[in-house]
């Protein structure tokens, strides 16, 4: 009895380490398979490396095909993952800084083509009228097509007071025109403000630069300084904003909000995975708020846009934003270099990806050039003949309404948008003053 039943054990012993056994297999036997697949891949890679150092008509450097071949990898990704040279990811690190050499121009590649993202507030770009959507043909006397940002990006920067020549189309244009630019020392101030009218500010943030959420902090203290008091209205002009540091753009919308999800990331890598959230401490006064978007604004300005919108703690007005919603990043390499590589997506709070969308506007104003009526084209009173005058007060007052020590320059008048923006905080301020009737 004792015999069967140690038989009948070692019969099942044995049952159990063959389907072990097999059931290990299985599972590495597909992983031997993948690493074989690799390993020939990479064979193949270095059979083609030792085909061209050995029998190409010139003679070429190991590291020149190692970055070439390295940058068509990352060109097959999408036009916002690059490899950088050594010399260009230094560049890249003061960029962040808010200081480098080239023409103030933010780029990417869509449907093969170079194409500007938004010229950069006071700089060679910006004042030639470079555009967001503006298509590059050529950079000096290389057709762009196929070409990696990072390829441009070396072509375009150079030294100061050296001039450059790009061939650009846009939709008005019937062939591409020429411009020609003078590079300079580029140094982006990231925050602009000042005062529009009486308890009414504007800050245009013109790029997200380390220091951007302490400056807007700082920003905010002076206008209300200026205006002695608390504002009354808020004007965050984000157009033509490319980006720039995520968390400078979670610290600026965490300046407006007390609470509540500002983004969050979704990638392959759990370090991809993150959320930013609002914290009550240091959050600003409530105040009416109109952020302006356009095309040109990206990246960081949409999330903090995103993220003010969906808390409906800003009215969003102008055009749709440019849509980029990736996350970039950078990894240094040991020789120096540096990878720009899309690691995750991110979302706004109400869970929408901007990517190939963008921010849509709460209220579309498009951009229009704005005039001053020709004093005669109008007929009004005063034009009658034997009109009354009124009689002379002293009490009275010639000040217009709402005119005081702040007012609107004569180019602030010219921006369409700006004025739409301005008017619906005073229009707002208006309304709550309006009493309901009594039933």
């Amino acid at each position: 009895m004792n015999k069967g039943k140690r038989s009948a054990a070692f019969i099942l012993l044995l049952i159990l380490v063959l389907a072990g056994w097999f059931s290990t297999s299985q599972v590495v036997r597909p992983l031997a398979a993948e690493a074989t697949s690799q390993y020939e891949e990479l064979q193949l890679f270095t059979d083609v490396l030792s085909l061209v150092r050995k029998s190409y008509v010139e003679d070429v450097g190991t590291r020149d095909l190692i970055y070439g071949a390295i940058n068509g990898m990352l060109a097959s990704l999408d036009p916002h993952s690059g490899f950088m040279t050594p010399d260009v990811f230094r560049e890249m690190q003061i960029d962040t800084r808010g200081e480098f050499g080239g023409l103030g121009i933010e780029i990417t590649v869509k449907d093969g083509i170079l194409t500007v993202v938004s010229p950069i507030e006071d700089t060679p770009a910006y004042r030639a009228g470079l555009k967001a959507g503006d298509q590059i043909f050529k950079i000096e006397d290389k057709f762009t097509k196929e070409m990696s940002v990072m390829d441009a990006v070396k072509l375009m920067r150079g030294p100061k007071g050296t001039e450059i020549t790009i061939s650009v189309m846009r939709e008005a244009f019937e062939k591409p025109k020429e411009f020609t630019l003078v590079r300079e020392t580029i140094k982006v101030k990231s925050v602009k403000a000042r005062m529009l009218e009486n308890g009414f500010g504007y800050v245009r943030l013109a790029q997200f630069q380390e220091r951007t959420g302490d400056d807007l902090r700082q920003a905010l203290k002076s206008l209300r300084s200026a205006n002695e008091g608390d504002l009354q209205g808020l004007i965050l002009d984000l157009r033509n904003n490319p980006g720039g540091l995520l968390d400078q753009a979670v610290e600026v919308a965490d300046l407006f909000l007390s609470e509540g999800m500002i983004v969050y990331t979704e990638g392959r890598e759990k370090g991809s995975q993150m959320q930013f959230t609002a914290h009550r401490e240091n959050t600003e006064p409530f105040l009416p708020m109109v952020i302006l978007i356009n095309d040109g604004s990206a990246s960081a300005s949409e999330i903090v846009a995103g993220a003010l919108k969906d808390h409906k703690r800003a009215i969003i007005m102008g055009i749709q934003s440019f849509g980029k919603g990736s996350v970039q990043t950078i990894i240094p390499l040991s020789d120096s270099s540096g990878l720009r590589l899309t690691t995750a997506r991110y979302f706004t709070p109400a869970g929408t990806s901007i990517q190939a969308r963008g921010i849509t506007p709460d209220i579309v104003v498009k951009p229009m050039e704005l005039r001053e009526p020709d004093e005669g084209a109008h007929f009004r009173e005063k034009d009658l003949e034997n009109h009354f005058e009124l009689p002379e007060s002293p009490a009275r007052s010639e000040k217009p309404i709402n005119e005081g020590h702040f007012s609107p320059s004569e180019k602030d008048r010219e921006d369409y948008q700006l004025m739409r923006a301005l008017d619906l905080l005073k229009g707002w301020l208006i309304l709550k003053t309006i009493e309901r009737p009594a039933a």
